[in-house]
């Protein structure tokens, strides 16, 4: 089964949802604008706990 995590972009202390996607997706989206995702322990589009690109390749 596929992990679904929330994408967003941070600007100032505010996140900006981009969109929900596969860890998969995630993991290949550009690296600028700097994307954090919903860590994936959590509901995608539930939660306020984020993590960056690398770390989100680490808990994978």
């Amino acid at each position: 089964m596929n992990k679904i995590v929330e994408a967003v972009i941070r600007s100032g202390d505010q996140f900006v949802p981009v969109g929900l996607v596969s860890v998969k997706q995630a993991l290949e989206m550009p690296e600028k604008p700097p994307f954090q995702f919903s860590h994936p322990a959590y509901e995608a589009g539930k939660t306020n706990i984020f993590v960056s690109r690398e770390a989100l390749s680490k808990l994978m």
